[in-house]
């Protein structure tokens, strides 16, 4: 099977985590870096979540960068709870001796994106800070890039950190609004996974129970006690017993992105409203005049989502023992 060069930044949480493991377990991907950037734990955090997850993996040496640790032009959001003190909910990683690159994160995209003109896909699950600085360090990645699927935004639906905004955009908003302005007039408009899609991606713990394995397994035992924490904060802030996989869902889209249908529409970023900030305001009538800088993703299959994961997680599960 051809293999595709993946990109990814992310602020790691539980389902940061979930989707670094998809794509580990996907045989079409090829992850050459990591971009670790503050947003659901502090960026050292992150840094050593996702180099033992590594490990737990047993994944080559792949690249992972420290990014940035504050926002562009505005102090740094608390933590939120639903991931934990350590992002990984009940999960525990124990230290790993892999380095850091000696490069940082912003760096690293732009040495990706010329490494692998024209084949790189990004995917980008945390805030956008790293991928803003990217692209005021080289302006052409849109051009370099032959995809880039972002997690984050709520266009037709109410937010999860104020009633507007979802957590991505708004832990960095002004970073949010340079990057997607640099995909105005673009050829390859992003793929924009926002709440209004990932909320349909709920796993339940019967999901869990069939990628279960008969004898104990570090990493189904890991997605497990991550995910009952996720599980639990999900139930106390009243969806239920389950948990949105919003960022698993993004590296799916980034592999095949005939797994969600996206209208074009032209999207900005509310900077100043006192009540608003951070929304992701999208123009779905052309009333502003102006050419589309992405494509919205407005529809997907849970089912056909949560067959390929539980089948590739499962299967790679099993592989390391």
């Amino acid at each position: 099977m051809n293999t595709s060069p993946i990109f990814v930044d992310v602020d790691t949480g539980v389902d940061d985590a979930l989707a670094l493991v998809y794509l580990l377990a996907s045989p079409e991907a090829e992850l050459v870096g990591i971009a670790s950037t503050g947003g659901n734990v502090g960026v050292d955090q992150v840094c050593e979540n996702n180099l033992g997850l590594l490990d737990l993996c047993r994944a080559g040496a792949i690249p992972v960068s420290k990014g940035a640790g504050q926002p562009l032009n505005c102090p740094m959001c608390p933590p939120g709870k639903a991931h934990g003190p350590n992002g990984l909910g009940y999960a525990e990683l124990p230290p790993s001796d892999r380095p850091l690159t000696g490069y940082d994160a912003a760096s690293a995209w732009v040495r990706a994106a010329r490494a692998y003109p024209g084949e790189l896909i990004g995917v980008a699950t945390g805030p956008l800070t790293n991928l803003a600085l990217a692209l005021r360090a080289e302006p052409a990645l849109p051009t370099l890039l032959r995809r880039l699927v972002i997690m984050g935004g709520a266009y037709d639906y109410r937010g999860n950190t104020n009633p507007v905004a979802e957590w991505n955009i708004s832990v960095d908003p002004e970073a949010a609004a340079e990057v997607f302005g640099s995909w105005v007039g673009a050829e390859r408009l992003p793929i924009l996974c926002g709440l209004d899609l990932t909320q349909h991606i709920a796993m339940t713990p019967e999901h869990l129970s069939r990628m279960a394995t008969t004898t104990p397994n570090p990493l189904i035992r890991f997605i497990e006690d991550a995910m009952r924490f996720y599980f639990e904060a999900h139930a106390n802030a009243g969806y239920g017993y389950l948990a949105h996989l919003h960022d698993p869902l993004a590296a799916a889209v980034a592999l095949d992105p005939q797994l969600v249908a996206t209208r074009p529409a032209t999207v900005d970023v509310e900077l100043t409203g006192s009540l608003t900030r951070g929304m992701t305001v999208t123009d779905w009538s052309g009333r502003w005049g102006r050419d589309p800088n992405a494509l919205i993703g407005v529809d997907v299959d849970p089912v056909v989502f949560f067959d390929r994961f539980i089948e590739r997680v499962g299967l790679f599960a099993r592989q390391l023992g």
